[in-house]
Protein backbone atom coordinates (compact mmCIF):
# COMPACT_ATOMS: atom_id res chain seq x y z
CA UNK A 1 0.00 0.00 0.00
CA UNK A 2 1.18 3.30 -0.89
CA UNK A 3 2.62 5.81 1.86
CA UNK A 4 0.47 8.40 0.12
CA UNK A 5 -2.60 6.04 0.96
CA UNK A 6 -1.31 4.82 4.04
CA UNK A 7 -1.13 8.91 5.50
CA UNK A 8 -4.67 8.56 4.53
CA UNK A 9 -7.30 7.47 7.67
CA UNK A 10 -11.13 7.50 8.20
CA UNK A 11 -11.79 8.13 12.08
CA UNK A 12 -15.11 7.28 14.22
CA UNK A 13 -15.16 7.34 17.98
CA UNK A 14 -16.44 4.45 19.81
CA UNK A 15 -19.58 4.96 20.97
CA UNK A 16 -19.86 3.49 24.72
CA UNK A 17 -21.92 3.24 27.24
CA UNK A 18 -19.67 3.71 30.44
CA UNK A 19 -15.99 4.80 29.93
CA UNK A 20 -13.37 5.62 32.63
CA UNK A 21 -12.58 9.15 32.31
CA UNK A 22 -8.90 8.35 33.24
CA UNK A 23 -8.59 5.83 30.61
CA UNK A 24 -7.13 6.97 26.85
CA UNK A 25 -10.25 7.33 24.44
CA UNK A 26 -10.91 4.47 22.33
CA UNK A 27 -11.20 4.87 18.08
CA UNK A 28 -11.09 3.36 14.55
CA UNK A 29 -8.93 4.24 11.78
CA UNK A 30 -9.39 2.86 8.22
CA UNK A 31 -6.06 2.26 6.04
CA UNK A 32 -6.53 3.36 3.32
CA UNK A 33 -9.63 5.76 3.69
CA UNK A 34 -11.10 4.59 0.68
CA UNK A 35 -9.66 1.91 -0.65
CA UNK A 36 -10.09 0.76 -4.17
CA UNK A 37 -11.07 -2.29 -5.62
CA UNK A 38 -8.49 -5.32 -5.26
CA UNK A 39 -7.06 -3.33 -2.11
CA UNK A 40 -6.38 -5.45 1.07
CA UNK A 41 -7.24 -2.43 3.26
CA UNK A 42 -7.15 -3.02 7.35
CA UNK A 43 -9.01 -1.32 10.51
CA UNK A 44 -7.36 -0.69 13.69
CA UNK A 45 -9.41 -0.12 17.01
CA UNK A 46 -7.06 1.47 19.11
CA UNK A 47 -6.96 1.69 23.42
CA UNK A 48 -8.41 -1.44 23.87
CA UNK A 49 -6.20 -4.38 25.91
CA UNK A 50 -4.95 -7.26 24.19
CA UNK A 51 -6.95 -9.40 26.14
CA UNK A 52 -10.51 -7.57 24.91
CA UNK A 53 -12.88 -9.62 22.82
CA UNK A 54 -12.85 -7.22 19.32
CA UNK A 55 -15.62 -8.91 16.45
CA UNK A 56 -17.17 -6.73 13.75
CA UNK A 57 -18.16 -6.97 9.81
CA UNK A 58 -18.38 -5.14 6.70
CA UNK A 59 -21.50 -4.95 4.16
CA UNK A 60 -22.15 -8.33 6.78
CA UNK A 61 -18.86 -10.06 5.71
CA UNK A 62 -17.35 -10.69 9.40
CA UNK A 63 -13.82 -9.45 10.52
CA UNK A 64 -11.32 -11.32 12.04
CA UNK A 65 -8.88 -9.52 14.56
CA UNK A 66 -5.67 -9.27 16.44
CA UNK A 67 -3.97 -8.18 18.88
CA UNK A 68 -1.80 -5.14 17.37
CA UNK A 69 -0.10 -1.67 17.96
CA UNK A 70 -1.88 -1.09 21.32
CA UNK A 71 -5.16 -2.50 20.04
CA UNK A 72 -6.42 -5.03 17.66
CA UNK A 73 -6.56 -4.87 13.72
CA UNK A 74 -8.14 -7.00 11.19
CA UNK A 75 -7.78 -7.45 7.23
CA UNK A 76 -10.64 -6.83 4.72
CA UNK A 77 -10.33 -7.47 1.34
CA UNK A 78 -12.09 -5.43 -1.63
CA UNK A 79 -12.72 -7.87 -4.43
CA UNK A 80 -11.59 -7.35 -7.92
CA UNK A 81 -15.36 -7.15 -9.21
CA UNK A 82 -16.51 -5.14 -5.97
CA UNK A 83 -19.58 -2.47 -6.42
CA UNK A 84 -18.23 0.73 -5.47
CA UNK A 85 -19.99 2.77 -3.10
CA UNK A 86 -20.47 3.21 0.75
CA UNK A 87 -20.26 0.02 2.84
CA UNK A 88 -21.58 -0.24 6.70
CA UNK A 89 -18.94 -1.48 8.73
CA UNK A 90 -19.75 -2.37 12.85
CA UNK A 91 -17.02 -3.22 15.33
CA UNK A 92 -18.00 -4.05 18.77
CA UNK A 93 -15.71 -4.38 22.06
CA UNK A 94 -15.64 -5.64 25.01
CA UNK A 95 -13.17 -6.13 27.81
CA UNK A 96 -13.39 -6.19 31.61
CA UNK A 97 -12.34 -2.36 32.56
CA UNK A 98 -14.95 -1.28 30.63
CA UNK A 99 -18.43 -1.77 29.32
CA UNK A 100 -19.60 -2.89 26.33
CA UNK A 101 -17.85 -0.81 23.34
CA UNK A 102 -19.90 -0.36 19.82
CA UNK A 103 -18.53 1.66 16.53
CA UNK A 104 -20.34 1.86 13.26
CA UNK A 105 -19.85 3.91 10.27
CA UNK A 106 -19.21 3.35 6.48
CA UNK A 107 -16.21 2.67 4.05
CA UNK A 108 -16.05 4.03 0.82
CA UNK A 109 -15.38 1.61 -2.18
CA UNK A 110 -13.50 3.64 -4.69
CA UNK A 111 -13.70 2.23 -8.37
CA UNK A 112 -10.34 1.18 -10.25
CA UNK A 113 -9.36 0.83 -14.07
CA UNK A 114 -7.95 -2.01 -15.69
CA UNK A 115 -6.08 -2.42 -18.52
CA UNK A 116 -7.59 -4.83 -21.26
CA UNK A 117 -5.13 -7.80 -22.89
CA UNK A 118 -6.27 -9.34 -25.80
CA UNK A 119 -4.59 -12.97 -25.59
CA UNK A 120 -4.22 -15.66 -29.05
CA UNK A 121 -4.45 -19.17 -27.43
CA UNK A 122 -4.74 -22.24 -29.60
CA UNK A 123 -8.75 -23.29 -29.58
CA UNK A 124 -8.30 -26.11 -27.27
CA UNK A 125 -6.75 -24.28 -24.41
CA UNK A 126 -10.14 -22.02 -24.79
CA UNK A 127 -13.19 -23.99 -26.08
CA UNK A 128 -13.09 -26.95 -23.91
CA UNK A 129 -14.59 -30.34 -24.34
CA UNK A 130 -17.45 -31.31 -22.26
CA UNK A 131 -14.86 -33.78 -20.27
CA UNK A 132 -12.29 -30.42 -19.91
CA UNK A 133 -14.77 -28.90 -19.01
CA UNK A 134 -16.01 -31.19 -16.08
CA UNK A 135 -12.28 -31.29 -15.13
CA UNK A 136 -11.94 -27.49 -14.58
CA UNK A 137 -15.23 -27.12 -12.96
CA UNK A 138 -14.55 -29.67 -10.76
CA UNK A 139 -10.86 -27.80 -9.76
CA UNK A 140 -12.29 -24.43 -9.84
CA UNK A 141 -14.45 -25.60 -7.12
CA UNK A 142 -11.45 -27.47 -5.16
CA UNK A 143 -10.01 -24.04 -4.97
CA UNK A 144 -12.69 -22.30 -3.52
CA UNK A 145 -13.69 -24.42 -0.62
CA UNK A 146 -9.41 -24.32 0.00
CA UNK A 147 -10.16 -20.41 -0.15
CA UNK A 148 -13.24 -20.69 2.27
CA UNK A 149 -11.48 -22.27 5.08
CA UNK A 150 -10.56 -19.70 7.73
CA UNK A 151 -7.46 -20.37 10.08
CA UNK A 152 -8.14 -19.06 13.47
CA UNK A 153 -4.41 -18.17 13.79
CA UNK A 154 -2.34 -15.92 12.04
CA UNK A 155 0.79 -17.12 10.84
CA UNK A 156 2.27 -14.29 9.19
CA UNK A 157 4.29 -11.67 10.51
CA UNK A 158 6.01 -8.56 9.37
CA UNK A 159 6.63 -7.58 5.60
CA UNK A 160 5.02 -10.04 2.82
CA UNK A 161 8.27 -10.47 0.08
CA UNK A 162 7.75 -11.25 -3.86
CA UNK A 163 8.05 -14.39 -4.69
CA UNK A 164 10.36 -14.27 -7.30
CA UNK A 165 13.71 -12.16 -7.45
CA UNK A 166 14.96 -10.67 -10.65
CA UNK A 167 11.76 -11.19 -12.92
CA UNK A 168 10.13 -8.99 -15.34
CA UNK A 169 6.09 -8.12 -15.03
CA UNK A 170 3.33 -9.33 -17.19
CA UNK A 171 -0.08 -9.24 -17.24
CA UNK A 172 -1.38 -7.54 -14.38
CA UNK A 173 -3.92 -7.89 -11.61
CA UNK A 174 -7.76 -7.13 -12.52
CA UNK A 175 -6.67 -6.90 -16.89
CA UNK A 176 -9.56 -7.27 -18.68
CA UNK A 177 -8.79 -10.44 -20.90
CA UNK A 178 -10.33 -10.86 -24.23
CA UNK A 179 -9.00 -14.48 -25.47
CA UNK A 180 -8.85 -15.22 -29.21
CA UNK A 181 -11.68 -12.54 -29.50
CA UNK A 182 -14.12 -13.26 -26.78
CA UNK A 183 -14.13 -11.51 -23.30
CA UNK A 184 -13.16 -13.76 -19.96
CA UNK A 185 -12.86 -13.51 -16.57
CA UNK A 186 -10.66 -10.58 -15.18
CA UNK A 187 -6.98 -11.30 -14.29
CA UNK A 188 -6.89 -12.30 -11.03
CA UNK A 189 -3.26 -12.04 -9.89
CA UNK A 190 -0.20 -10.68 -11.19
CA UNK A 191 2.56 -12.28 -13.69
CA UNK A 192 6.16 -12.57 -13.04
CA UNK A 193 7.83 -13.64 -15.87
CA UNK A 194 11.12 -15.62 -15.36
CA UNK A 195 13.43 -18.57 -16.78
CA UNK A 196 11.82 -21.50 -16.68
CA UNK A 197 13.13 -23.37 -12.59
CA UNK A 198 13.44 -19.94 -11.58
CA UNK A 199 13.07 -20.41 -7.59
CA UNK A 200 10.13 -19.26 -6.09
CA UNK A 201 9.44 -18.71 -2.53
CA UNK A 202 6.63 -18.50 0.05
CA UNK A 203 5.71 -14.76 0.67
CA UNK A 204 5.00 -14.76 3.97
CA UNK A 205 5.05 -18.05 6.69
CA UNK A 206 1.69 -19.83 6.59
CA UNK A 207 0.93 -23.16 6.03
CA UNK A 208 0.59 -25.43 2.60
CA UNK A 209 -2.93 -25.76 1.84
CA UNK A 210 -2.75 -27.15 -1.45
CA UNK A 211 -0.83 -28.83 -3.97
CA UNK A 212 -2.26 -29.94 -7.34
CA UNK A 213 -1.86 -30.08 -10.90
CA UNK A 214 -5.03 -28.25 -12.92
CA UNK A 215 -6.10 -27.61 -16.04
CA UNK A 216 -6.32 -23.74 -16.37
CA UNK A 217 -3.09 -23.02 -13.38
CA UNK A 218 -1.34 -26.08 -13.89
CA UNK A 219 1.35 -27.18 -11.04
CA UNK A 220 0.01 -25.18 -8.32
CA UNK A 221 0.80 -23.97 -4.68
CA UNK A 222 -1.81 -22.24 -2.68
CA UNK A 223 -0.13 -20.86 1.02
CA UNK A 224 -2.73 -20.66 4.43
CA UNK A 225 -1.45 -16.90 5.86
CA UNK A 226 -4.55 -17.69 8.72
CA UNK A 227 -7.36 -15.73 9.18
CA UNK A 228 -8.49 -15.85 5.68
CA UNK A 229 -5.59 -14.43 4.08
CA UNK A 230 -3.60 -17.01 0.96
CA UNK A 231 -1.37 -16.49 -1.84
CA UNK A 232 -1.36 -18.82 -4.76
CA UNK A 233 1.62 -19.67 -6.82
CA UNK A 234 0.50 -20.92 -10.42
CA UNK A 235 2.16 -22.42 -13.67
CA UNK A 236 4.89 -24.19 -11.68
CA UNK A 237 7.17 -26.24 -13.28
CA UNK A 238 8.47 -27.97 -9.71
CA UNK A 239 7.17 -28.14 -7.04
CA UNK A 240 8.83 -28.80 -3.00
CA UNK A 241 6.58 -28.44 -0.31
CA UNK A 242 3.63 -30.89 0.64
CA UNK A 243 -0.06 -30.13 1.87
CA UNK A 244 0.40 -29.32 5.75
CA UNK A 245 3.59 -28.12 5.56
CA UNK A 246 4.43 -25.27 7.66
CA UNK A 247 6.84 -22.52 5.57
CA UNK A 248 8.62 -19.40 6.87
CA UNK A 249 8.85 -16.40 4.63
CA UNK A 250 11.10 -17.06 1.79
CA UNK A 251 11.37 -20.51 1.80
CA UNK A 252 11.86 -22.06 -1.53
CA UNK A 253 8.31 -23.61 -2.76
CA UNK A 254 8.98 -24.35 -6.75
CA UNK A 255 10.37 -22.88 -9.48
CA UNK A 256 8.78 -21.15 -12.09
CA UNK A 257 7.08 -23.21 -15.24
CA UNK A 258 5.04 -22.79 -18.01
CA UNK A 259 2.25 -25.82 -17.25
CA UNK A 260 -1.78 -25.11 -17.58
CA UNK A 261 -2.79 -22.56 -19.90
CA UNK A 262 0.55 -20.91 -19.81
CA UNK A 263 1.80 -19.24 -23.08
CA UNK A 264 5.42 -19.05 -21.51
CA UNK A 265 7.03 -19.28 -18.15
CA UNK A 266 6.06 -17.41 -15.54
CA UNK A 267 4.59 -17.26 -12.12
CA UNK A 268 1.03 -15.96 -11.25
CA UNK A 269 0.70 -14.73 -8.28
CA UNK A 270 -2.31 -14.35 -6.15
CA UNK A 271 -3.98 -13.67 -3.52
CA UNK A 272 -7.60 -14.20 -1.57
CA UNK A 273 -8.77 -12.71 2.08
CA UNK A 274 -12.10 -14.17 2.77
CA UNK A 275 -12.80 -15.32 -0.77
CA UNK A 276 -12.14 -11.71 -2.02
CA UNK A 277 -9.62 -11.74 -5.11
CA UNK A 278 -7.44 -8.96 -4.09
CA UNK A 279 -3.95 -7.63 -5.49
CA UNK A 280 -0.89 -9.24 -4.11
CA UNK A 281 1.06 -6.07 -5.06
CA UNK A 282 -1.31 -4.17 -1.79
CA UNK A 283 0.35 -7.24 0.36
CA UNK A 284 4.12 -6.41 -0.69
CA UNK A 285 3.30 -2.71 0.43
CA UNK A 286 0.87 -3.58 3.46
CA UNK A 287 2.00 -1.34 6.03
CA UNK A 288 0.91 -3.18 8.92
CA UNK A 289 4.29 -4.86 10.35
CA UNK A 290 5.31 -6.21 13.31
Amino acid sequence: MSGGLAGVVALALLVLTAFSSSAEQASVTWHPAKPRNGDVAWIHVKNVTEAATVEGSVDGRPLTFFPYGGGHAALFGVDIDAKPGSYAWRVGVVEKSREPLTAWGTLRIQRREFSVERLTLPPGMVDLDPETERRATAESKRLATAYRMITPDRFWRGKFTKPVGVAGEGTGFGARRVINGQPRSPHGGADYSAPRGTPVVAANSGRVALVADFFFPGRLVVVDHGLGLYTLYFHLDTIAVTEGQRLERGQPLGTVGATGRATGPHLHFGAQMRSARVDPATLLGLELLD
